[in-house]
């Protein structure tokens, strides 16, 4: 099996490009994030971050067509694929297991 390599802020990157669908481009998915971690997001590391998850085949860009909101310019549209997905469930079930294997002290720490 080929091992998952996704960071944490990729992995946040995968899902907010899933959860956004159709809308999912720069701007929105760098609004969202930043009110999901209630903190500031740099352009230029979103874009990288989705530069490396279209590397590894876990998400696809496409671009749109130019809006007078834009300035004329196209808006680059991305789309999270199958295998990101995949990936996505994979770092789910890794961390649902090691979440399970905590003892029991540390598992009450969390309820309080």
């Amino acid at each position: 099996m080929k091992k998952i390599t996704l960071g944490a802020f990729e992995e946040l990157v995968l899902l907010t490009t899933g959860v956004l669908q159709d809308n999912a481009y720069g701007v929105t998915i760098k609004l969202e994030l930043e009110q999901q971690l209630n903190k500031k997001i740099s352009l230029g590391a979103l874009y990288a971050a989705l530069q490396r998850l279209e590397e590894k085949g876990w998400v696809t860009s496409r671009v749109g067509g130019i809006t007078e909101k834009q300035g004329g310019r196209r808006k680059q549209y991305y789309d999270i694929t199958k295998e990101g997905i995949v990936a996505l469930n994979d770092v789910r079930n890794m961390r649902n297991e090691l979440f399970g294997r905590l003892p029991k002290t540390k598992i009450d720490w969390l309820k309080s």
